[in-house]
């Protein structure tokens, strides 16, 4: 399966569309991680825990664009959008949402 952000794949061309694909992840941070991104907050740096957060919900909702998009009979996806947002009342959820254009190939 081929994933790009690209409207077409070099070499190949599109013989049909197949329709839009989305793959969505929620994922929490926990208070622990909480306080440590706090004190991350006050002495400067990355917080890795947000970070592998953020990275574990983007590989969930690339695995269900690709899911969905096999399901359809797809050979790729192009133009494939990749945005997140902070959701909670303190900010401590992230969703990443993926959506693209599925496709096969002549």
């Amino acid at each position: 399966m081929i994933l790009t952000t690209t409207q077409n794949v070099e070499g190949r061309e599109v013989q049909d569309y197949r329709g839009i694909v989305v793959g969505e992840a929620i994922t929490g941070a926990n208070f622990v991680k909480d306080i440590f991104a706090s004190v991350r907050d006050l002495v400067g740096g990355r917080s890795g825990a947000y970070e592998n957060e953020l990275n574990n919900a983007r590989k969930i909702a690339f695995k269900e664009l690709e899911e969905d998009a096999m399901a359809i009979g797809a050979d790729a996806v192009i133009g494939i959008d990749i945005d997140y947002e902070v959701l909670g009342q303190s900010n401590g959820m992230f969703l990443v949402s993926i959506s693209g254009t599925a496709v096969t190939f002549k």
